[in-house]
């Protein structure tokens, strides 16, 4: 079964000149969504625009015909965050300042001392990059108007470090050290901040496919505060009400993921603008199992 999704041909023009021009997919969907269309038909409508190109055939005329979604995957809540006020991570005792369970969050801290917080950014700063979004349509990586912070990525276990402090985020998240992806570095500096989003992978591209194929779901994410925010840069979660405040060596964890693919969209989140000073975080992403890259599947 479909569901046919009808525009006017004059949007079908305007689709087709910004593609010519070179225009990202991710910013047309953008744009039609400030326009007051719903998301997911925007992004449909887009989608069968580019597909017709890269096939070489005739681009829609006004409508397009989507399949329909099967049912969701139900969520299955299954906590990992050990219990009790304090959890052994490793090197390190870290203290449960709050908690929730429906979904599963904490405040945590501290996780990382002063030290270590100024190291880490230190071998950042030399590499940071603008941070990207993953383009709905192509899967491909594009700076957005959504995020106005610059990245970089760590390998996993890449330096001496490094590599205790994934050791640390990985008993600290209660999974395998081999599930948790290479810990992402983010700076913020005045008036950045993140639109809300989720951090599972939506299957609207091939890539979200792919990694979900090759390594599972993500399921959890710890966030953990680089610095200290004189004001703004909180993590907030509109759904739950909840705001953390950047402390440094502080963190943020939530679990979104049942390890059998389920997911749970209440988890949605954002980071507010930093009104003074900058922001630094650090992210670790925890998979259904072992992570691997998508430049680690070539070489096999």
């Amino acid at each position: 079964m479909s569901t046919v999704l009808r525009f006017l041909p004059e949007l079908g023009h305007w689709i087709t000149h910004n593609l010519d021009a070179g225009a990202p997919p991710g910013g047309l969907v953008d744009a039609m969504v400030g326009q007051g269309m719903a998301g997911p038909a925007a992004q449909a409508i887009v989608a069968a625009f580019v597909d017709a190109r890269q096939r070489g055939v005739a681009s829609p005329v006004d409508s397009v015909a989507v399949p329909d979604e099967p049912a969701a995957h139900p969520f299955i809540a299954r906590p990992r965050l050990a219990a009790g006020h304090r959890i052994a991570a490793a090197d390190r005792e870290v203290t449960v300042h709050a908690r929730g369970h429906d979904p599963v969050w904490a405040a945590l801290g501290p996780v990382l001392d002063a030290a270590e917080c100024r190291a880490l950014i230190d071998m950042a700063r030399p590499r940071l990059r603008p941070s990207t979004l993953v383009d709905p349509m192509s899967g491909r990586d594009v700076v957005s108007q959504h995020r106005s912070s610059w990245g970089m990525f760590f390998r996993l276990g890449e330096n001496p470090l490094v590599a205790r402090l994934d050791r640390r985020l990985s008993a600290l998240m209660n999974l395998p050290l081999e599930n948790g992806e290479g810990l992402q570095l983010l700076h913020y500096p005045v008036g950045a901040g993140s639109e809300p989003h989720h951090d599972y992978l939506a299957p609207t591209n091939a890539a979200n496919r792919d990694s979900v194929a090759r390594s599972g779901q993500r399921v959890s994410t710890l966030v953990t505060y680089l610095n200290d925010v004189p004001a703004g840069g909180q993590t907030v979660f509109p759904h739950l009400g909840l705001a953390f405040s950047p402390v440094q060596g502080h963190a943020c964890y939530f679990e979104y993921g049942d390890g059998q693919g389920g997911v749970d969209p209440r988890c949605l989140h954002a980071s507010s603008p930093v009104e003074q000073g900058e922001k630094w975080v650090v992210t670790k992403w925890m998979r259904e199992r072992r992570f691997v890259s998508a430049g680690e599947a070539q070489q096999t």
